[in-house]
C-alpha cells in the first residue's frame, strides 16, 4: 500500500519502521521540532529522525485544517493514512481523502482510556492488563470502530515509559497485521460500546506532588505512571524532590511518615513504599541511598504533604 504516516515520539518509531520496510511510505507528517532541556536547543521529533535515516519527505505543518495540508495528502495519493501519537486532530476532509481512510493505533484497549496518555492512566488506575486497538478514524475523539486489538499484562512495578517500550513494538506488528486485513477484505470493524468508555486526559506537573494520605499502592501506581514525565514529587529535607522510583514495602505508621533510612521507607494510609530511586533539582537520579548521605533524615520525621 501507499501509506502517509502521521506520528511523533519514540512510541510511533516502531510502527513507521515497520511500513517503511514493507509498504510505499509516501510522506511522513510530525509535530514541529521543540526546544528541549535546559539550553533549549531546538530538536527534532523522533518520527522525524527515523523518516529522514530513509530519505522519507516530512511535513510540519501547525495544523491540518488549513487546505495547504489537504491539497498536499490529495497530491500524494495514499491508499491509507496511518496515525500512531501524532497529537493533531484531523479533519473531515483529511479523513475522507484515502481508500482505506486513515487507521489509528490508539494505546489502550478501546473503549477504555481514550485521549493523550492512556499508557499512564492505565498505570495510574492501577490497571493489570492493557494492549493497542487499531481503528478506523472518525472525527471524534479515539471514537472510531474498532478493527483490531492485542492485550498484555501490566507487571506490577513496570512504569510507564518501560510499558510504552513494549507497547510500541507490538503496535509495528499490530499495523502490518490490519493493512493486510483490510486489503485482502477481511477486516472486521466493531462499533465502539459508549457505555465502557474511559478517557486519559494529558498529564501535568500540577498532578506530580504524591499524597502519602492515599494507599500505598495508589502511591507507587502513581509514581509508575508519571515516570518519566512529569514524574511524581515529595518534600523532602525541605526541598522539592522528583521521585523516580518506588517498591510496595512493609510497615505501619502516620502517612508520610519515615519508618526506615536503610531501605528508605515512608508510610501511607495503609501500607508503605520504599523510595528506590530520586533527583534532586538540578541533580542527576540517583538511588535513595545516595541522596541519604548528604541528608539529614531521621526516622519517625513526617514528610511534607
Amino acid at each position: 500500500m501507499k501509506v502517509v504516516f502521521m506520528g511523533t515520539p519514540d512510541f510511533a518509531v516502531p510502527c513507521l519502521s515497520s511500513l517503511i520496510e514493507n509498504h510505499e511510505v509516501a510522506a511522513v507528517f510530525t509535530q514541529p521540532d521543540k526546544p528541549i532541556g535546559r539550553k533549549q536547543v531546538l530538536t527534532p521529533p523522533p518520527v522525524k529522525k527515523r523518516a529522514q535515516k530513509s530519505n522519507i519527505a516530512v511535513y510540519q505543518p501547525a495544523g491540518l485544517k488549513e487546505g495547504m495540508a489537504l491539497e498536499l495528502i490529495s497530491h500524494l495519493a495514499p491508499d491509507v493514512i496511518v496515525v500512531a501519537a501524532y497529537g493533531k486532530i484531523l479533519p473531515k476532509s483529511i479523513l475522507e481523502l484515502p481508500k482505506y481512510g486513515c487507521i489509528n493505533i490508539h494505546a489502550s484497549l478501546l473503549p477504555k482510556y481514550r485521549g493523550a496518555a492512556p499508557i499512564q492512566w492505565a498505570i495510574i488506575n492501577g490497571e493489570h492488563e492493557t494492549g493497542l486497538t487499531a481503528m478506523q478514524m472518525d472525527e471524534g475523539l479515539d471514537t472510531g470502530d474498532m478493527i483490531q486489538n492485542l492485550s498484555l499484562q501490566i507487571d506490577q512495578n513496570e512504569t510507564a515509559d518501560d510499558l510504552c517500550v513494549r507497547l510500541s513494538a507490538l503496535g509495528a506488528d499490530l499495523i502490518l497485521q490490519t493493512l493486510a486485513a483490510i486489503e485482502n477484505g477481511s477486516a472486521k470493524r466493531t462499533k465502539q460500546e459508549e457505555s465502557l468508555a474511559t478517557y486519559a486526559p494529558m498529564l501535568s506537573k500540577e498532578m506530580s506532588q504524591l499524597d502519602f494520605n492515599c494507599t500505598a499502592m495508589e502511591v507507587h501506581n502513581k509514581v509508575r505512571g508519571l515516570n518519566s514525565w512529569p514524574s511524581a514529587t515529595a518534600n523532602l529535607d525541605g526541598q522539592k524532590v522528583k521521585i523516580h522510583s518506588t517498591r510496595l514495602a512493609d510497615g505501619e505508621g502516620l502517612p508520610g511518615e519515615i519508618l526506615s533510612l536503610k531501605p528508605f521507607v515512608v508510610s501511607c494510609k495503609t501500607g508503605a513504599v520504599e523510595i528506590v530511586s530520586l533527583q534532586p533539582a538540578g541533580k542527576k537520579i540517583m538511588s535513595a541511598q545516595d541522596y541519604l548521605c548528604g541528608h539529614r533524615l531521621a526516622v519517625h520525621t513526617l514528610l511534607a504533604q
